[in-house]
């Protein structure tokens, strides 16, 4: 027993200096190993590490992950226009080099996260101040962003951190000029929208017009038509009665004198002078009135 004794002190003494000299890289971390207090082995494959025994090493961990910067603060800016906007924003980053982030903000996500918004602000301030209301809006956002990002990258760099992205969350008109802007708006709608109904009265106007020329167009076509046809009709019309009067003259001249006398007296009022003996009274005179002098007469 008093020999078991001093080797499982020695084997719980060995343990804990073996159990100071390994640690563990998770896959979403770096491991930073200082020796004496300066910066000896960066880390950044995950597994089962080794170093020496404090106080000689000792290991200090930083997240590799993308970190996010989101605050409730709503920041103010100034536009080409000298229109106050409220912009609030998110940011997207990460520690690129731990051995810088450490050196330069203490290893801080803190300190980092405080340096990355100033820059921030910055950024928007000489960008926004060179744009215009509907820029910042929709027109070059996405243009305004790329020239954040890349001003903030280059902050980024110095203290061993990348920019993934920024975002702009929500664009506001600044309470005191909100109402001026919306009548401005208002003002403009107003005047497109005269515009367009002027321009709509035009159109009607010329479309109503040409609409009228189809009209009187198509009325005279369809007129010389309808003349053209009833000229064709009329011609076909005499000239059957032209070949059928032809086969007997003397009843074409009986048949035309009846509708003589139908003309003449259509009303029991109408009322004509003439001389018995005249030619209009011939086929009244008998049957073979019609006939010509040197035809012999039917009847004395």
């Amino acid at each position: 027993m008093n020999r078991i004794a001093p080797i499982l002190l020695g084997l719980l003494v060995a343990l804990g200096v073996a159990s100071t000299m390994l640690f563990v890289v998770d896959q979403r971390q770096y491991a930073v190993v200082f020796a004496l207090g300066e910066i000896k082995e960066v880390i950044a494959k995950p597994g089962l590490h080794f170093k020496l025994p404090p106080p000689f090493q000792n290991v200090q961990y930083f997240d590799n992950r993308i970190l996010t910067i989101d605050t409730a603060d709503v920041d103010r800016f100034i536009t080409s226009e000298k229109l106050n906007v409220q912009i609030d924003t998110f940011v997207k980053w990460r520690i690129a080099d731990p051995r810088r982030f450490f050196t330069s903000v203490g290893g801080s996500e803190i300190i980092a996260s405080d340096r990355l918004q100033r820059s921030l602000r910055d950024s928007l301030n000489n960008e926004i101040a060179k744009k215009t209301v509907s820029d910042v809006i929709s027109g070059k956002r996405q243009e305004l962003l790329d020239l954040v990002r890349n001003k903030m990258n280059e902050d980024a760099k110095q203290i061993g951190a990348e920019i993934i992205d920024v975002r702009l969350k929500r664009v506001d008109f600044a309470p005191e000029v909100s109402e001026r802007v919306f009548d401005r708006m208002q003002s403009e709608r107003k005047r497109v929208a005269n515009e367009r109904r002027a321009t709509g009265s035009a159109e009607s106007e010329k479309i109503r017009a040409d609409a009228d020329r189809q009209r009187d167009v198509i009325i005279a076509e369809a007129y010389r038509d309808a003349q053209r046809v009833k000229g064709e009709g009329d011609a076909k019309a005499s000239a059957l009665f032209a070949e059928a009067f032809g086969q007997n003259p003397e009843f074409a001249s009986f048949y035309r004198s009846l509708e003589a006398y139908r003309s003449s007296f259509r009303n029991r009022s109408d009322v004509l002078v003439l001389d018995p003996q005249s030619e209009f009274f011939r086929y009244f005179r008998g049957p073979g009135a019609g006939q010509s002098a040197s035809s012999p007469s039917p009847r004395k």
